[in-house]
């Protein structure tokens, strides 16, 4: 009998990643390089809140949305409602129509109280409603100078506590200054998906693209067949540097070139 084989892991691109271009031009250039799917990113971009603008983006350039990424930023807290779980209800909708099986979420800010109280039975709660993964994403904490502030309750470390799904964002290990594979390791089988970035330890959350920053990109793509990971790999860089739309998707071409090499070599060692 032959073996089971995983199904090849999809390559997702996050609508963040051509801010401050619009969502509608991250679905033209997802479609153009031949990214698998994108993630949407719901923030002040009135498309990225409107689930038909959206399904009608997705139909017209033929790319599927793969994961819904809350609105869980500062700049995004009326995105939806001011309650935060009138947010991640309507995430879960989305994600619902649109076909999506993910719905990425940050853990509270600390003034958030009553919401980070609850969160995560909240979230497991949540959980159990629907097959929708609600896969809460690794943060930092926030520094000023030689300070730091614990900006997220009840951890910005998700991997301490105990959710049903994570996502591991590599930019963000890189900020916090801490190992990301000991992260991934502590997350286990419950890694359910993957923010790819890079980023330097400099102590900004700055989303390089993978290959250009300490992180261990290769390593941990490498390692997610063996590790029976059934999730998705999301490229989330920071594209706002760039001097010209050309720049930008050459950023956003090796990006995915950088991260099927090193799935192809994690297919590889599955065989």
């Amino acid at each position: 009998m032959e073996p089971t084989l995983t199904p090849p892991t999809k390559i997702a691109l996050s609508t963040a990643s051509v801010y401050p271009e619009s969502t509608a031009t991250a679905f033209e250039i997802a479609a153009r390089l031949g990214y698998d799917g994108v993630e949407v990113m719901v923030w002040t971009d009135p498309v990225s809140q409107d689930v038909d603008a959206l399904r009608r983006l997705s139909d017209y350039h033929r790319v599927p949305i793969l994961a819904v990424h809350a609105p869980c930023l500062l700049i995004t807290q009326r995105v939806w409602s001011t309650d935060p779980w009138v947010k991640l209800q309507r995430a879960k909708r989305a994600a619902n129509l649109l076909g999506a099986d993910t719905v990425v979420v940050h853990p509270p800010f600390r003034w958030q109280r009553g919401y980070a109280k609850d969160f995560v039975t909240g979230i497991w709660r949540m959980a159990g409603e629907t097959d929708v993964r609600f896969a809460v994403e690794n943060m930092y904490p926030w520094r000023y100078r030689d300070r730091e502030m614990l900006a997220y309750a009840p951890d910005w470390d998700v991997s301490k506590h105990d959710y049903r799904h994570f996502t591991v964002d590599l930019s963000h290990t890189a900020t916090s200054r801490v190992a990301a594979l000991d992260m991934v390791e502590r997350m286990g089988s419950r890694l359910a998906h993957v923010h790819l970035a890079d980023g330097s330890g400099s102590g900004k959350d700055e989303h390089l693209v993978p290959g250009r920053g300490t992180q261990p990109c290769a390593q941990l793509l490498e390692s997610l067949t063996a590790t029976g990971f059934d999730g998705h790999v999301v490229i989330e860089v920071n594209t706002r540097r760039a001097m010209s739309a050309a720049e930008r998707e050459a950023d956003l071409a090796e990006a995915l070139a950088f991260t099927r090499l090193h799935l192809a070599a994690s297919a590889q060692v599955g065989r």
